[in-house]
Formats: structure tokens, C-alpha cells, sequence
């Protein structure tokens, strides 16, 4: 006779913690050390209400033995191979021991190999020249993608069938993410957070790692411009102003007024400072906003629509369609604070 324990009902078993989303980092000769442990960093900070762990992050190499990071010291792994055709998610920093990939030559066999091991379906991500390797297994042909600012010409050229974008910090084209140069594989770890969990858990990872919790992927790269004239006025002020009236009527003419600054002048400024027009910058915000207040209010939508300055619920919806492809309510229920 099966005993059981007092004060629970026989077959009554508590139901099993949800398995943390495991993610390989796939560590290649001369890796930098910074983008390596971008992941770890980032993910590892990333837990749920029970402060369970959300992922499981495992660095492996190819074959399995150490690799030499571009720092001078020895990377040992935690696993091969194996690893990478076990997860959920594999994450592809950088090299700078393989110039072959920037005169578009092959893969060396045992990363051909690693990457040819990876099951269909699997969420491919790279970090800022972690892109070439993507992109020379053939993983990024007809895809939108970024890489860092300074190689994109020599990208596009060596691998033309890649839709290169520059000018942004990530690209998100589904299961397969790319983000630009170094810190921008920090807004990419936290944008996947965020997609997977919603934003608070992606802020509170944000506030362990003492990071900005938001950039957004179509904010500009930091590309070399001309340095603006050392008279003209910044719009920081005025960005900081609006976001904390968000709620009300916010035209360009408004915000130039606020910043004392021709609607001329005030434009070039802004797309100088954020990379975007103050309209696209203005909606990024209150869309962000209308995600907090789904996940931690019950407002209703047309109440959340107007709190974030986005006019009615049906404006919402179509916002959040264009931009997220889903509705104010199946966000709510993804990622809402009862689920």
C-alpha cells in the first residue's frame, strides 16, 4: 500500500517549477570578453515572482576546448557542442580571430558543424560582429539584420543577401535577433526579456545590472556624424519634460516651444541627439508606457489608451498590432501581474 504524506490527498502532487529557457553562448576564438559575459550577466538577473530563475545560460565552444578571448587569457567552457543543439536559445557574440569571414570564406569545419547541430526552431541571436558567423552559415539571407556600424559596408558587401541596417541598435525579426556593437548586445539581452516576460521582469534585470531597462532597437547607432554646433541647445530637458506628460496633447510645435527652439531647429536637434523624429520617439514612449500599465494595473484599455496619451482603445489596439502584433488584452493576459 502506497503511503502518503499527512494532511495531502493521495496523487496530489504539487505541479512542477516550468523549466528556465536555456541559451548557449557559443565562445569563438577571440572573443571579447565584455560581449561573452553580456549574457550571462544579463539573463542570469532575470527571474520570476518566486525568484526562480528564467534561464540557464551555458558558455560551450564548438569542440569543446578552451579558446583564447582577444583580452590574452583562456576561455574554459562549460560544454561543447552538445550544448548548442539543447537549447532553446543560442547567442553568437563577436570574433576577432577569424578574418576569413569578413572576405566571405567559409566557416571553419568544427563552427560549420556546431551551428549545422542546432535544432530548427532554435531562437538564433547575435551581438555586433557576431553577425558575420550568422551570416556565413547562410542563417541570415533574406533577413533583416544589423551589425556593428563601422563594418556595415564590408557586410553588405560580402554578404549581399543580407538586408543590412546600420542605423539601428537591434533588429528582431523573430527567431533570429541581431544588435549592433558592444553595449547594444545589453539592449538586445533585455528587449528578449522583455518579449519573453514583459517589462518588469526585464526592468528589475535592468536595475541588477544598473543598465538603462530601455532602449529602443530602432534608436540610431552612435555612427560618426558632425559634431553639432557647441551654441545650439539640447532637447534632453524637453525629453525628460514630456515623459512625465505623456497623457496630454503633445505636438512638435509644443515640444519646440518648451525646448525655445525654432520647430526647424528643434527637429534637426532631436534627430541629431535620438536618431529619430520627435513623432516616433514621442508614440515609442507612450507604447512602453501603455505595456506598464497593462501589466501592473487593471485599468481598462480605453483608461490605459488615455493615461498614455494614445487616445482611445481602438488607437491602442492598432498601435500594439503594428507594433508588437498583438492586442492591448493578449498582452494583458501574457504578461499582466495575476499570470
Amino acid at each position: 500500500m502506497r503511503e502518503t504524506a499527512v494532511g495531502t490527498a493521495p496523487d496530489q502532487r504539487a505541479p512542477a517549477p516550468p523549466r528556465p529557457h536555456r541559451i548557449a553562448v557559443l565562445a569563438l576564438p577571440g572573443v571579447p570578453p565584455f560581449e561573452l559575459g553580456i549574457p550571462s550577466r544579463v539573463f542570469g538577473s532575470a527571474w520570476d515572482a518566486q525568484g526562480r530563475p528564467l534561464y540557464e545560460v551555458t558558455v560551450c565552444t564548438a569542440d569543446g576546448a578552451p579558446v583564447l578571448s582577444d583580452a590574452g587569457f583562456t576561455v574554459q567552457p562549460a560544454a561543447g557542442p552538445e550544448a548548442l543543439a539543447a537549447a532553446d536559445t543560442v547567442i553568437v557574440p563577436p570574433t576577432h580571430a577569424m578574418p576569413e569571414l569578413g572576405r566571405g570564406g567559409p566557416l571553419p569545419p568544427e563552427v560549420a558543424a556546431a551551428i549545422g547541430a542546432i535544432r530548427p526552431g532554435t531562437r538564433l541571436v547575435s551581438i555586433c560582429t557576431g553577425s558575420y558567423v550568422l551570416a556565413a552559415a547562410g542563417l541570415l539571407d533574406g533577413r533583416p539584420a544589423t551589425t556593428h556600424w563601422n563594418l556595415a559596408p564590408e557586410f553588405r558587401r560580402v554578404y549581399p543577401m543580407v538586408k543590412v541596417d546600420e542605423e539601428v541598435l537591434f533588429v528582431d525579426d523573430g527567431d533570429v535577433l541581431t544588435s549592433a556593437g558592444v553595449a547594444a548586445g545589453v539592449d538586445l539581452c533585455l528587449h528578449m526579456i522583455r518579449r519573453d516576460h514583459g517589462a518588469s521582469v526585464a526592468n528589475r534585470a535592468a536595475r541588477m545590472c544598473v543598465v538603462p531597462p530601455w532602449r529602443d532597437g530602432g534608436q540610431a547607432q552612435f555612427i560618426e556624424r558632425p559634431v553639432p554646433e557647441p551654441t545650439s541647445a539640447s532637447t534632453t530637458a524637453t525629453r525628460a519634460w514630456a515623459l512625465e506628460h505623456l497623457a496630454e496633447p503633445l505636438t512638435l510645435a509644443r515640444l519646440a516651444e518648451h525646448a525655445r527652439m525654432s520647430l526647424r531647429s528643434f527637429t534637426r536637434r532631436f534627430r541629431d541627439e535620438v536618431g529619430t523624429p520627435p513623432g516616433q520617439w514621442l508614440t515609442a514612449q507612450r507604447l512602453e508606457l501603455a505595456k506598464q500599465l497593462l501589466e501592473t494595473t487593471d485599468l481598462p484599455i480605453d483608461l490605459v489608451a488615455h493615461r498614455a496619451g494614445l487616445g482611445s482603445g481602438n488607437s491602442l489596439r492598432a498601435h500594439m498590432r503594428t507594433a508588437f502584433g498583438v492586442s492591448p488584452a493578449a498582452y494583458r493576459r501574457t504578461f499582466g501581474a495575476g499570470t
